[in-house]
């Protein structure tokens, strides 16, 4: 069974930028859609962007689009979540899921993502 772990959270200024990555630690991702959400305290879940398998397809919700940057590294069965120009509204902490259908529609339309990460907070600063 896949297992997936989230870095690279942490505390930065309005304005800055993190990379957050997401490692399957056991198991293979390679084929796999794989994305972000984020949850910010007394909000629900939210998505944030996906990736399909082969890195070719992305898709982000419209708050981040042209901010933040979705991509992946087979060889390093890692996803990434590049940020930037980050504002205090992130402030969340970002789940990385990985799903067995490979393209972003089976991503978001199912109702059950095969593996999610344990989350990392992410806090920007006004």
């Amino acid at each position: 069974q896949v297992q997936l772990v989230e870095s690279g959270g942490g505390l930065v200024q309005a304005g800055g930028s993190l990379r957050l990555s997401c490692t399957a630690s056991r198991g293979t991702i390679s084929t796999y859609s794989a994305g972000w959400f984020r949850q910010a305290p007394g909000k629900e879940r939210q998505f944030v962007a996906v990736i399909n398998w082969s890195g070719t397809t992305t898709y982000y919700t419209d708050s981040v689009k042209g901010r933040f940057t979705i991509s992946r590294d087979k060889t390093r069965n890692t996803v990434y979540l590049q940020m930037d120009s980050l504002k205090p509204e992130d402030t969340a902490v970002y789940f990385c899921a990985a799903h067995a259908g490979g393209s972003t529609t089976d991503f978001i339309g199912t109702q059950s993502l095969t593996a999610w990460g344990q989350g990392t907070q992410v806090t920007v600063s006004s």
